[in-house]
C-alpha cells in the first residue's frame, strides 16, 4: 500500500460532478514516445490490479479498499446484479465487473500505468471510484497512427461522491470491525476521444497521492453507426409502481423518423436491484392497447429474455421491422417477478397499459390489458436503422409537453419532427425529447438514489452524459432550461455558468450546441419580478454571447408585445408558465432547421 498523505481541503465549486469529470484536449500528432524504462509495455487492465476492494460479509477484513480497512460488500454487489465477470452496459458503454474472487486484487490505483486497449469509438469509459476524496488526474490516449491526446479523469469518492451521477449505490461498508450501514458508490465516467482513430493504449493518470483513483474496468465506447434515435425519454425519478407480479406493460410511444429495423433500450437507472424482463415485443398501434398486426418478438443477446442489473441498461438485438415515421408504436415487456419500484419518466402525456396476470407481450388483442398508466417505466429509447442521426432536446416541462393535449403528440419536439419530415433542405434527423418536468440546470430535484415521489430528475448538468452524450447518434443538442432555476431562487450568474459548462462539455464531444431563450411566465406564483429580472439577464447572455453555436429566441416567440414579462394569451395554457398546443407549435415552427445541422 502506498503511503497516504492527509486529505487536502478543496474549495473550488464543481458544477457538474460527473460533469466536469471528463474533459479532453485536442489530439495532436506526435512522435511515438518510448516507454519509461521502469515500466513494461501496455498490459491488460486486470494484469495491473494492485488493490482489493471487495470482501465477503463473513470475512470483512479480507479487503482494504481505502487504506483504512474499508471495502465493498460482495453480497451487496450480488444483490445489485454486479456479479464477477458480469458485462455491464452504462451510458452506451460496455464494461466488465472484475472476475476475481473476494479478497483478491480487483482494481488498480492509477499511477501512470499503460493499459492495452484497442478499438475505435467516441469515448473511453472508466468504471471508477476515489478513496480519501474525489481523485483527479490527467492521462494519455495513444492512437495506432502515432498521435496521442490527453484526458482529464475525476473519480468521485466511494463514500461521499454525488448520488446523482453514480452508476450504482450499495447499502454497506465492510470494515474489520463489522459492517456499517452507509452507502458506497461506483461511477462510470466517459471521456471523449478522437473519432475514427484506432486506439492503441491508454496511460492512466499519475498517482495523485491522497486521494487515490481506482479503476475497475475500462473500455472504448463504440460510436453508434447505422442507427438513429427515433424516440426517447429521460429517467425522471425512481418511484413505487404497481405492484406488478407476472404482468405485461404495454407502452405507447411516438416515432419521429422511420427505418427498416428497430431496437429498444431499457434502463434500470437509479435502481438498487436487477429487473427481469421475461419477453418483449414491438408493434404499430391500431388503437388503445390493440396492435396493427401481430407484435414482433425482440431478443437480447439472442435470448427472448434478459435481466438488467441495477444502474445499467440493455439494448435489444436488431429486428427487421418496418418502423413508420410519425406513428405510435406499442412496446410491450413481461415482468415475471414482482416489481414494486422502477425508474420512470413521469409526464408521458400518453396513456399506456398494464395487463392482468401472464405474458401478453405477443398479444395483438387489447383484451388482456385491463389497467392504464400515465408514465413510461424502464423504456428510454427506440432506435431505427439508417438515417442521419439525432437532435437531442434537453429541457424541462415545456419540452416534456406538460399542458399539451393528452395522447395527441402535440409536444413541440413532435411538431419539430414533423417539420423535418416534410422538407428536403436539411437531413431528416430523429428528434429525441429529453425534457423532464420541473427539471433545473444546476440543482437536483430527485436526489439520484432511493424511492421518491419527486420526479423532477437530477440536474441538467448531472444528466448530461446519460441524456445527451449517450443518446443514439446524437449530432446536435438544444438546451431549453432555466425557468425552474430562477423560479426557485437561483441567480442568473449561477444559471449562465451552468449553461456555459453544458456548451463546453458538449463541444468537447463534437456536438453542435444550440440554446433557447427562457419564456416569460408572469402571473404564475413563483414567477416573481425578481425571478423575471434574472430570466431577462440569462436571455441577454444567450443573445449576446458566443458560447453556443446558435440561439433560438423562444422568449420573443411567446411573449406578449404589450407586456414582455407575460406569455401571449393565445399561447398560454392557462397557468401562465406552460404554453398550450398553439404556443408549443409556435416555438417549433420558429426553429431555423438549418441551425440544427452540424
Amino acid at each position: 500500500m502506498r503511503p497516504r498523505s492527509s486529505r487536502t481541503t478543496r474549495t473550488a465549486r464543481i458544477w457538474g460532478a460527473a460533469a466536469v469529470l471528463a474533459v479532453l484536449t485536442a489530439a495532436v500528432p506526435v512522435a511515438t514516445a518510448q516507454a519509461a524504462p521502469h515500466r513494461p509495455g501496455p498490459l491488460p487492465l486486470e494484469r495491473l490490479f494492485d488493490n482489493r476492494a471487495v470482501s465477503d460479509d463473513a470475512r470483512p477484513g479480507e479487503a482494504d479498499f481505502d487504506g483504512s480497512g474499508g471495502s465493498l460488500s460482495a453480497q451487496d454487489l450480488s444483490a445489485a446484479g454486479w456479479t464477477p465477470g458480469r458485462s455491464l452496459a452504462v451510458d452506451g458503454a460496455r464494461l466488465t465487473w472484475p472476475r476475481t474472487r473476494t479478497g483478491q486484487a480487483d482494481n488498480v490505483r492509477a499511477d501512470g500505468q499503460s493499459v492495452r486497449l484497442r478499438g475505435r469509438g467516441d469515448a473511453l469509459a472508466f468504471l471508477v471510484a476515489g478513496t480519501g476524496g474525489d481523485a483527479s488526474g490527467t492521462g494519455t490516449v495513444r492512437y495506432r497512427d502515432g498521435s496521442r491526446g490527453t484526458y482529464r479523469l475525476t473519480a468521485p469518492d466511494w463514500r461521499s461522491g454525488p448520488l446523482a451521477t453514480k452508476a450504482v449505490a450499495l447499502p454497506h461498508v465492510n470494515t474489520p470491525g463489522g459492517q456499517l450501514a452507509e452507502k458506497t458508490r461506483l461511477y462510470v465516467v466517459t471521456v471523449p476521444v478522437t473519432r475514427g482513430r484506432e486506439i492503441a493504449s491508454v496511460t492512466l493518470p499519475k498517482d495523485p497521492g491522497a486521494p487515490d483513483l481506482h479503476v475497475f474496468s475500462l473500455s472504448v465506447r463504440q460510436a453508434t453507426k447505422g442507427w438513429t434515435g427515433t424516440w426517447s425519454a429521460s429517467t425522471a425519478g425512481y418511484t413505487a409502481v404497481g405492484p406488478w407480479t407476472d404482468r405485461t406493460v404495454r407502452l405507447v410511444v411516438h416515432t419521429s423518423t422511420g427505418g427498416p429495423r428497430v431496437r429498444i433500450r431499457l434502463d434500470n437507472t437509479f435502481a438498487s436491484a436487477p429487473v427481469r424482463i421475461g419477453s418483449a415485443t414491438v408493434a404499430v398501434q391500431e388503437s388503445g392497447a390493440g396492435a396493427r398486426g401481430e407484435p414482433r418478438r425482440l431478443s437480447f443477446g439472442g435470448r427472448g429474455h434478459t435481466e438488467v442489473p441495477a444502474g445499467t441498461q440493455a439494448f435489444s438485438d436488431p429486428l427487421d421491422f418496418d418502423v413508420p415515421a410519425d406513428t405510435n408504436l406499442l412496446v410491450s415487456f413481461h415482468l415475471p417477478g414482482t416489481v414494486l419500484t422502477a425508474p420512470v419518466h413521469s409526464q408521458a402525456i400518453q396513456t399506456s397499459y398494464v395487463s392482468g396476470p401472464g405474458d401478453h407481450a405477443a398479444d395483438g388483442s387489447p383484451q388482456a390489458y385491463t389497467s392504464t398508466i400515465s408514465t413510461w417505466p424502464l423504456l428510454t429509447g427506440v432506435d431505427v436503422s439508417g438515417g442521419p442521426g439525432s437532435v437531442v432536446l434537453l429541457g424541462d416541462s415545456i419540452t416534456d409537453g406538460v399542458k399539451s393535449t393528452q395522447n395527441a403528440n402535440h409536444r413541440w419536439p413532435n411538431v419539430l419532427a414533423t417539420r423535418l419530415l416534410q422538407q428536403d433542405e436539411v437531413p431528416r434527423f430523429g428528434v429525441l425529447n429529453q425534457g423532464i418536468s420541473a427539471n433545473r440546470v444546476i440543482a437536483d430535484r430527485y436526489p439520484g438514489d432511493g424511492v421518491s415521489t419527486d420526479t423532477g430528475g437530477v440536474s441538467a448538468l448531472h444528466r448530461l452524459d446519460r441524456d445527451v452524450f449517450a443518446q443514439t447518434s446524437a449530432r446536435t443538442v438544444v438546451v431549453f432550461e432555466g425557468v425552474n432555476d430562477v423560479r426557485w431562487g437561483a441567480s442568473a450568474d449561477q444559471v449562465t455558468a451552468g449553461m456555459r459548462e453544458i456548451a463546453e462539455r458538449a463541444h468537447a464531444r463534437g456536438l453542435r450546441v444550440l440554446a433557447a431563450t427562457i419564456a416569460p411566465c408572469q402571473g404564475e406564483s413563483l414567477c416573481t419580478a425578481a425571478a423575471d429580472a434574472e430570466r431577462v439577464k440569462i436571455n441577454d447572455y444567450l443573445r449576446g454571447g458566443d458560447d453556443f453555436d446558435a440561439v433560438l429566441d423562444f422568449d420573443a416567440v411567446l411573449r406578449d408585445p404589450a407586456n414582455p414579462s407575460r406569455m401571449l394569451a393565445a399561447y398560454d395554457s392557462g397557468d401562465h408558465l406552460h404554453p398550450g398546443d398553439a404556443g408549443l407549435a409556435a416555438i417549433a415552427e420558429s426553429v431555423d432547421l438549418e441551425a440544427l445541422e452540424p
